[in-house]
């Protein structure tokens, strides 16, 4: 039995991975298309897994996914191929600010997708929780001011957002209807190398040049080792392992953690200030999360 504590530990390094694939998509989102972007992402993290292939049963592998064809390669498209695409079109024409706030609904999707389709038992202080911590989130994001609301202009890239939103949330939950004899990591190798074909001809469509994708490597090597390791390999493993160890929908609570993270790594790599409404927004979270995932029920005397 895993340690659930240790489970709590990776999934917070989980979501300040994604936090730092976040900053860095949004920085780097004029000089790479977001195709570009999710090819050399993937392409890096197949390139950096093959020496695990020598690790593993393969053909007990290539047999289980025979099996599973169908649901392997859904849940390969969702996570792989279509979630990180569809979140780095969205950054193109969104502001940091909307993504933030849009992407809080991401537990709350989590939440009401588990209980139709897991028929999981949603109980009145995880809601609670949940609610007050997407409430910081919005709290944080909108800088300590409500009204704030009311000077948001939406653009298309907030409905990618949403899009993208909808997709990691189904694939969360769905992904628990995994082969039960797949390791945590044989199934992170599937979903990669499937994911990353069904990306190809995608990529390939584009029609980009040798030239202009060598030159794409040579300036920006540096965010792909980064996204490929820690956002992608460690990130996806750590977010694996919480689902099967705490839930579903107590995972989902994590990526609330994402904008402090961010407001923390603006703070140290862009000379943000940190404000009250950081640490406001900071504490409604961090009550949140307590109250849905550490909080246990009073019982009656």
């Amino acid at each position: 039995m895993i340690n659930t504590q240790r489970v709590y530990i990776l999934l917070v390094l989980c979501v300040l991975f994604w936090s730092g694939n976040f900053i860095l998509g949004r920085f780097v989102n004029t000089q790479i298309e977001p195709i570009e972007l999710a090819f050399f992402r993937w392409g890096f993290v197949v390139a950096f897994s093959i020496p695990i292939l020598f690790f593993i049963d393969i053909k007990k592998v290539l047999k289980i996914v025979k099996e599973n064809f169908l649901f392997l390669s859904f849940l390969s498209f969702l996570g792989i191929t279509l979630f990180n695409t569809v979140l780095y079109i969205a950054l193109q024409t969104t502001t940091a600010t909307n993504a933030l706030l849009i992407n809080s609904i991401i537990p709350i999707l989590i939440l009401i997708l588990s209980f139709f389709i897991l028929k999981s038992n949603i109980t009145k202080r995880q809601t609670f929780g949940i609610i007050l911590s997407t409430i910081g989130v919005v709290f944080l994001v909108l800088k300590g001011d409500f009204l704030n609301i009311l000077n948001i202009s939406f653009t298309k890239g907030d409905l990618w957002v949403i899009v993208s939103s909808i997709v990691w949330a189904t694939y969360s939950v769905i992904v628990k209807f995994k082969p039960k004899n797949l390791s945590h990591i044989e199934l992170f190798l599937v979903i990669v190398y499937l994911g990353f074909i069904f990306l190809i001809p995608w990529y390939l469509i584009q029609g980009y040049s040798l030239e202009h994708e060598i030159q794409v490597l040579e300036e920006n090597w540096y965010f792909f080792l980064y996204v490929s390791l820690f956002a992608s390999i460690l990130s996806f493993y750590f977010w694996h392992m919480g689902i099967d160890t705490i839930s579903a929908e107590k995972t989902g609570q994590f990526t609330h953690l994402m904008p402090i993270f961010g407001s923390i790594l603006a703070f140290i790599f862009l000379g943000e200030k940190l404000q009250s409404y950081h640490i406001i927004g900071a504490i409604l979270i961090g009550i949140g999360i307590y109250l849905s995932l550490f909080m246990k029920k009073i019982k009656s005397n």
